[in-house]
């Protein structure tokens, strides 16, 4: 008679031990069920297949010997070790899930390709840090009502090109990337092409949170300067002026380290880092050409939405760029030209008002021009022509005019005389 093998899995000869106890009435069904944790019904129907004909093989689970549907085969895993370690070395896991998903068509889990990864040998790319103590904030309720603004200088290129400072402003609400640029450190026109690229698109924020770097405010002095008491009110700079001119409140941090965006910068110092690799930026032009598609997915993949769906972005009530521009205030001559930083320029255009010298103000905008605000009616500023020369007729003879002879009581005959030895 031929023997057959029967191999049970790890549940079924704890199952087959409490079921014979159960036949043999050593225990009830609802006792057993306690032991197994089933329900009595479950019991019940594993002791009616148990005493049918297929015996013991009934208490074998359905799966047992079977390929789980998830898993991995063996041709995609080797690829999948081959991109990490080729097209995509570098990159942290779930930034390369993500990228295999859009670009692979490979649809992974971040903790699936972290296994995988881990089981082929392959070390963690960036390994997790515990973040120091902060207090925590309950987020904004609606978009627009708190912009975070921040800068990190990195060397984003990794020894392709110059180190480069990331300029960002981050939505507090939903943690939208409102807008971006790479700038050689972080300057003020940096700051204003971040507030140019998000009033365009929805509005100006009410309120603007940054750290404590100089483009922001003059020091902390608590006692007004004597020119400050007599104009009576503080002094800013050109970017305080801006975010006055624009009605967007002001708020500081002096916590050195902790300066808004800090959180979101570090994502993209590990992401964007990697996608300036895999494009091979070494310049400033194709870095932000890599940081605009950045951006795009970046706020598909991280935004969140906001408690309030009503945003509070407020509408612009004049150009944009009249308000995020550089100020200068100059003494405008009777022909219609001043002089800007040694350059004298002209005005173009209609000049309306009196013809005098007058006090005129000069914004120097974000894209290089001059412009000239006079009487609410804005022209244009360009290089005035050079000063004709003058030709005057030089004598061919020229003498030197005949000077009087002092008398002998002048003075200058007497100062050798009362010149005190």
């Amino acid at each position: 008679m031929k023997r057959e093998t029967i191999t049970l899995d790890a549940r079924a000869p704890w199952r087959l031990d409490v079921l014979n106890h159960v036949l043999a009435g050593e225990i009830s069904a609802r006792e057993a069920a306690n032991q197994l944790r089933l329900s009595v019904r479950s019991v019940r129907r594993l002791l009616a297949r148990y005493r049918s004909s297929e015996g013991v093989p009934s208490l074998i689970h359905g799966n047992l010997g079977r390929s789980p549907v998830n898993r991995v085969d063996p041709a995609t895993h080797d690829r999948l070790v081959e991109l990490a370690l080729t097209t995509y070395a570098g990159v942290n896991r779930a930034h390369l899930a993500d990228l295999l998903a859009e670009r692979e068509g490979i649809v992974l889990s971040a903790r699936t390709l972290r296994r995988i990864l881990g089981e082929a040998g392959l070390p963690a790319v960036r390994t997790r840090r515990s973040r120091g103590h902060r207090t925590r904030r309950e987020p904004m309720s609606q978009a627009g009502l708190l912009l975070q603004v921040d800068g990190s200088r990195h060397d984003w290129l990794e020894g392709r090109g110059p180190w480069l400072t990331l300029v960002g402003g981050i939505d507090d609400a939903t943690g939208i990337v409102t807008g971006a640029i790479f700038r050689e450190q972080e300057d003020t026109a940096g700051e204003l092409v971040v507030l140019t690229q998000r009033a365009l698109h929805d509005g100006l924020p009410v309120s603007l949170y940054f750290d404590c770097h100089g483009i922001f405010w003059k020091g902390r002095q608590t006692v007004p300067t004597l020119a400050e008491q007599f104009a009576g009110r503080r002094s800013t700079t050109q970017f305080g002026r801006a975010l006055e001119v624009a009605g967007i409140a002001a708020r500081g941090s002096f916590a050195p380290g902790q300066g808004p965006g800090r959180a979101s910068l570090g994502t993209r110092q590990d992401r964007l880092t990697s996608e300036l690799r895999r494009a091979e930026a070494t310049s400033f032009e194709e870095a932000n050409q890599v940081l605009a598609r950045h951006v795009a997915r970046r706020n598909v993949r991280f935004a969140v939405p906001a408690r309030d769906s009503q945003p509070a972005w407020r509408p612009l009530d004049q150009p944009v760029e009249t308000i995020f521009c550089f100020p200068h205030v100059r003494r405008l001559a009777g022909d219609g030209t001043l002089t800007l930083d040694g350059r004298s320029l002209m005005v173009v255009g209609p000049r309306p008002g009196p013809t005098g010298p007058r006090s005129v103000v000069v914004q120097q905008r974000l894209d290089g021009t001059l412009w000239v605000d006079l009487d609410r009616l804005i022209l244009p500023l360009v290089p005035a022509p050079e000063r004709p020369v003058v030709l005057r007729a030089t004598p061919s003879n020229p003498q030197r005019p005949n000077k009087p002879i002092p008398p002998r009581d002048h003075p200058w005959r007497r100062y050798p005389l009362i010149r005190p030895k």
